[in-house]
């Protein structure tokens, strides 16, 4: 793709700039004017309303953003007229959507983690990228595109199965998102299309536990090998790294000299490399499980939990390098494909609790172990002898919630039809009465929350209601 969509891009950047300091300074006035008021015996909303009088509406949404937009357009940059309206119109779309998430979330009406007040774009460090839903683009045919302003564009790749859902009216283009990544540009279509109802794929239920050592365990015994992509790259990133820092980059009133952006290009190139590698494996996993089991059990991981950081301690550098293998490993990503891919195909997925023992519980008498700690990679049962490899033991566990007569009734997937369910802090939706999760995955009971550490359990005990997910994509 040339080089025509880095102007746009561009665009979408300065109308998101313009329109953060344009909020930013509104707010810097009402304030000055608020605190007058209030020491004079207003109240709060009642000098808001106040300040609002002399300085207007605050344009917070997107219709007003654009109408603040339409009106000093012709000042501010008169050279609009060489992009789209869409590129000003994406950028001011990212603005309204920041500031309704920063509003939520510091009012407590938004799920997850804090979100703070939007920061300005900068030209070197701001992701290109623009988002189009009007106008004249769309796939033209097997190998062009079209974008507003832009024209016919040849792809790299094909574009034919959409081209021919497209012409059949089986689907229907939305939007077109454009965005830059290691020197390439890549053009997204998001659709609307028709699928046919799936049928139920023939396979077994399998439970899958995802790790380190390998990328993934099934109950089947198969183990899928984690080919550690980023460790592979490790050595020519920091080349390229140190190579980087020994020449000029940029600094404020300075420009990088030409040799440090092409060590720059080298190291973004070195990362898509990565990117792509790790993408392409996860969706091959993914999609081979959507398809040949009836019922895929993953666990419900807190990546987040997981990879903190441990500086202060004296295992941060060990604990450094477990965190980049389990990011590299992308536990979520592979159950979030999962998610949307057997909603696809037909299959069923379900999330065991998050406390749920499954390396820690034995796969053949179900009894469960006080402690297990993680330098223990075969699991040992004391009261009927079974020595399974800990990760298969896990699996096998996993699998057993729906396979297991008495787990009917406390385990269950996509498209079952149970009508509207309650959702937890990361809007999945969970059976009625399961336990609140925490905010890690944690087989030894002492680290779990109070009320939820496992010591002994029963067979109903060890397997608690899962979580029910449906498609997110």
């Amino acid at each position: 793709m040339p080089l025509f969509p880095a102007g746009h891009a561009g665009a979408a950047r300065f109308a998101y700039n313009w329109g953060l300091d344009l909020v930013s300074n509104h707010l810097a006035a009402r304030r000055t004017l608020v605190v007058p008021a209030i020491r004079q015996g207003a109240g709060r909303e009642e000098a808001k309303c106040w300040a609002d009088g002399p300085l207007g509406p605050l344009p917070w949404t997107l219709p007003a953003l654009r109408r603040a937009w339409n009106q000093a357009k012709d000042s501010v940059a008169p050279w609009w007229a060489e992009n789209s309206k869409e590129s000003y119109n994406s950028g001011l779309d990212a603005l309204a959507r920041a500031l309704d998430a920063w509003s939520k979330s510091h009012r407590g009406a938004r799920k997850g983690r804090s979100v703070g007040f939007p920061r300005f774009k900068t030209r070197d460090g701001a992701r290109r990228s623009f988002r189009v839903t009007t106008g004249a683009f769309g796939v033209t045919d097997s190998r062009h595109v079209r974008l507003p302003r832009i024209g016919f564009i040849r792809t790299k790749e094909p574009t034919t199965k959409l081209a021919r859902l497209l012409d059949a009216g089986s689907a229907r283009v939305l939007s077109a998102a454009v965005s830059e990544q290691a020197g390439h540009w890549y053009v997204s279509f998001t659709c609307e299309m028709d699928r046919p109802v799936p049928q139920p794929p023939a396979g077994p239920a399998v439970g899958v536990d995802v790790g380190v050592k390998s990328l993934a365990v099934l109950s089947t015994g198969e183990a899928i090998e984690n080919p550690k992509h980023l460790s592979k790259y490790r050595r020519r990133m920091a080349r390229l790294q140190r190579e980087g820092s020994r020449r000029r980059g940029p600094a404020k009133g300075r420009a990088p000299s030409k040799r440090w952006v092409r060590s720059a290009a080298r190291l973004g190139r070195a990362h898509a490399r990565v990117a792509a590698a790790r993408s392409d494996g996860l969706h091959k996993l993914t999609t081979r499980l959507a398809k040949g089991h009836e019922t895929v059990v993953v666990e419900d991981l807190s990546v987040a939990a997981m990879t903190a950081s441990a500086k202060g301690s004296g295992l941060w550098r060990g604990k450094a390098g477990l965190n980049r293998a389990v990011l590299d490993a992308s536990p979520g990503v592979l159950r979030r494909r999962l998610t949307y891919k057997t909603a696809w195909y037909g299959s069923t997925l379900v999330v065991a609790d998050r406390w749920y023992p499954s390396s820690k519980t034995c796969s053949r008498c179900k009894t469960v172990k006080a402690k297990l700690s993680l330098s223990k990679r075969t699991y040992r049962c004391e009261r009927c002898g079974l020595v399974p490899d800990r990760d298969l033991n896990a699996a096998v566990n996993l699998a057993s919630l729906v396979e297991s007569p008495t787990s009917i009734g406390i385990a269950s997937g996509a498209g079952t039809g149970r009508g509207q369910l309650p959702v937890n802090a990361q809007g999945e939706e969970r059976f009625m009465g399961s336990p609140r999760c925490s905010s890690t995955n944690c087989e030894d009971g002492s680290t779990a929350p109070q009320g939820q550490r496992t010591v002994t359990a029963t067979r109903q005990q060890v397997a608690p209601k899962p979580v029910l997910v449906g498609s997110d994509r």
